[in-house]
């Protein structure tokens, strides 16, 4: 049977056990020697008693002091750990010093305490931070639990549902309208109306735990803002862009209108009038032909429909698109065999803008036009290298209607990366590093993604 006694009992019964033997043999030598004078033998039995009274008074005080010598300690080790428990890292143990075993763990839990102490300040100035991130940002930020209830909010959240933090804690996300967001895709746009904004809205989920509880982040941003700016800024260059179109080709339709009228004015015709209106009738055709060529260049980028998705084989539409370009051989490195869902005909127009643009860089030089791809991760990389001089400037190279070239569009990169970005892939252009020269780099994915 398992003993009840405490660790203190315990302790007083050890401790008289030990002293025991001595006392006996103490008591054995009062009560059967011959300690004292033959003439004090009437005082034998007193002094007997007494020294018997003294040697098991010190017998059972030994066992006192041992006891509190070892508990008083522990009861200490007790209320500091206890304080600790409770957040109060300000107490220390007394008696903490090297070369003691009492004095080592004192050092230990003193140690142990400014630990705590150093951990929870930084815990605390953590969370004054991120509640300060919290309030300031601009964005909804809500925390649900696993019973769907809202647990934390900031104040562009309350803004949102316009209530104040007190009404909305505790209440579930059906009764804030906010449930549909709870579900589906974690990272997605859309139109909705809340008690405090109307617009669109992007939305970003994630998971956490919080006391051993499942949680949902819910975090939203009001796009409307930030898209009319981009939609006033679209057509700023918009216009900014067919004004200045327009005004090359209006300007001189405009002066020769104006001689020609001044022409057939004048009495009696000059004799090779004739001449000089078939010469300036030239000159309007051929700038109302390049401002419908513009127009029409325009409305193809504008027109460019969302990619038909197939299995297309890579070194196939290479080969294809490569058979097209007479001018310069093109060198196919050697490349891995494989297929990607792709629009082939978009596709197929994309790589024949880029390997145009760099057989016309190497053209006038003895410089040669690479093409390669490989695998890497969920994504496919073609790039198309070329040895000529490189890219003067990056800043407008994606800039409709910009271009370099004598005769050129300035509409071949922005419509190539128009048709990237449908794939959800990616076009860069850089001047390369290790010598003279361009690389595109045409990141598309392997597997079809739901746009």
């Amino acid at each position: 049977m398992r003993s009840r006694l405490t660790y203190e009992q315990r302790l007083f019964w050890l401790a008289l056990a030990a002293g025991a033997p001595a006392v006996l043999l103490a008591a054995a030598w009062i009560w059967r020697g011959a300690f004292l004078p033959q003439y004090a033998s009437e005082f034998a039995n007193p002094v007997r008693w007494l020294l018997t009274l003294l040697a098991g008074t010190t017998w059972l005080g030994g066992a006192f002091a041992v006891r509190a010598r070892v508990v008083r300690p522990l009861q200490t080790l007790a209320n500091l750990l206890s304080a600790l428990g409770e957040g109060d890292f300000s107490v220390r143990g007394r008696g903490a010093r090297r070369g003691d075993a009492l004095g080592e763990v004192m050092l230990e839990v003193n140690a142990l305490s400014r630990l705590l102490r150093d951990q929870r300040l930084g815990a605390l100035e953590a969370s004054a931070l991120l509640r300060t991130v919290m309030e300031e940002i601009n964005l909804a930020v809500f925390a649900f639990d696993d019973a769907r209830k809202l647990r934390l909010v900031n104040r562009a959240g309350e803004r949102l549902l316009a209530q104040p933090i007190e009404r909305l804690l505790g209440r579930t996300a059906e009764e804030l309208n906010l449930a549909d967001c709870l579900a589906g895709e974690s990272s997605r746009t859309f139109q909705a109306a809340f008690p405090g904004g109307l617009g669109r809205w992007g939305m970003r989920r994630s998971s956490f735990r919080q006391g051993g509880r499942p949680h949902q982040l819910l975090v939203m941003a009001d796009l409307s803002k930030a898209l009319r700016d981009e939609e006033r800024q679209a057509w700023q260059r918009l216009l900014r862009v067919l004004g200045h179109e327009l005004n090359n080709s209006l300007a001189p339709i405009k002066s020769i209108s104006t001689s020609l009228a001044a022409l057939l004015a004048r009495e009696p015709l000059p004799e090779d009038w004739r001449d000089d209106a078939a010469r300036g009738l030239s000159v309007v055709s051929a700038r109302a032909d390049a401002l419908s060529r513009f127009m029409e260049s325009y409305a193809q980028l504008a027109r460019l429909p969302a990619p038909k998705l197939q299995s297309v084989n890579v070194a196939t539409l290479v080969r294809r698109v490569v058979a097209l370009e007479t001018r310069r051989e093109i060198l196919v490195q050697p490349s891995p065999e494989v297929s990607i869902p792709a629009d082939p005909d978009q596709l197929e127009q994309l790589l024949i803008n880029l390997l145009r643009n760099a057989v016309d860089a190497v053209l006038e030089t003895s410089g040669a036009v690479r093409l390669r791809w490989r695998v890497g991760g969920p994504e496919v990389e073609l790039q198309v290298e070329d040895d000529g001089p490189g890219l003067g400037s990056t800043a407008n190279l994606f800039v409709p209607f910009f271009t370099t070239k004598a005769g050129g569009s300035g509409i071949g990169l922005a419509l190539s990366r128009q048709i990237a970005e449908g794939h959800n892939g990616s076009l860069i252009l850089q001047n390369r590093a290790d010598a003279s020269g361009c690389i595109a780099s045409l990141r598309l994915p392997m597997h079809r993604e739901d746009r």
